[in-house]
């Protein structure tokens, strides 16, 4: 399959919803194993996974015997787990159900000597159905999953260029498995106000330690449920105003309902310079949240 040139920003591949539910359902129970690994970092930062030229990663974990890492290779389309005493496991991305993934993945975790409690019931989603059970979402699309892949990418280095803007207290760009989206998140150094919570089947405890400062967060997200995707860009709290904000470019526009900013991938991938355009988005709906919100912008970024 020929690999679009870097400055290309692909489209996202049509007809790949059963796909994309569910990758996003083996994210979930690989992360899970993150999360029940790795000591806590503020924000749930110990939990999401990282774009990697081959795909998708934990990063290394701790586990009795050394470290470990769970890689979802989309060049060879299949999931690598790596321990720190040399040895690897490998089980085939293909279709097949989150049942089957999860029993397999399961006995690989085993085998490797991980042994590791998490909750199979998936979070963030509407449909909760435990990962033993599910045996409707059973979709792997390779070629579409690549090319969701290449997007990423771009998103990420674009994201991770945004990110070093700032000087104040900055996440890594992360991919959020809940979710499964990118984000990357500034931070004021003030406390926040307690999240409302209300996320599906998420304990509003869990969203109110993300939410437990004051923040600029932005991101991408592949759409789903009959929505497109797009780059996003929100604060919290919400501060009056923000609707009325001049941002760039012209296609981006502010959600009431969201409360968020938001630029369609299309018109962001069709630009011009997908590249600048992605940054002036990005920066214009953060300077206007900023100033809005009385950060201390000249203490905070890089100039």
């Amino acid at each position: 399959m020929t690999k679009p040139a870097a400055d290309h920003w692909p489209a996202l591949p049509t007809n790949w919803d059963d796909t994309r539910q569910t990758l996003h359902l083996w994210t979930q129970i690989v992360g899970k194993t993150r999360l029940a690994l790795s000591p806590m970092v503020n924000h749930w930062w110990q939990v999401p996974l990282y774009v990697t030229p081959r795909g998708l990663s934990t990063g290394s974990m701790p586990y009795a015997g050394g470290s470990c890492e769970v890689v979802f290779d989309f060049n060879q389309h299949c999931l690598r787990l790596h321990t720190s005493d040399g040895r690897s496991w490998e089980l085939a991305l293909k279709p097949r159900s989150v049942a089957d993934f999860y029993r397999h993945y399961r006995a690989l975790l085993r085998e490797a000597g991980i042994h590791v409690k998490i909750w199979p019931v998936p979070v963030e989603l509407e449909e909760a159905t435990p990962f033993t059970k599910d045996e409707h979402h059973c979709s792997y699309d390779a070629a579409a999953v690549q090319q969701f892949w290449q997007v990423l990418l771009r998103a990420d280095a674009v994201l991770n260029e945004f990110r070093g803007g700032f000087t104040g207290k900055c996440s890594p760009v992360h991919f959020f498995w809940g979710s499964f989206d990118l984000a990357v998140t500034r931070f004021s150094g003030r406390p926040a106000p307690p999240h409302p919570g209300g996320i599906p089947h998420l304990a509003d405890w869990v969203t109110r330690e993300s939410y437990s400062a004051e923040q600029s967060a932005a991101g991408w997200w592949p759409g789903g449920n009959g929505q497109a995707a797009a780059f996003y860009s929100y604060v919290y709290p919400g501060v009056p105003g923000l609707a009325e904000a001049t941002i760039q470019p012209a296609e981006a526009f502010f959600s009431p309902e969201m409360g968020e900013f938001f630029l369609p991938y299309e018109a962001a991938r069709t630009a011009p310079n997908p590249r600048q355009t992605v940054l002036d988005f990005l920066q214009s709906t953060y300077a206007a949240a900023a100033d809005l919100s009385n950060w201390d912008r000249a203490a905070l970024e890089r100039h």
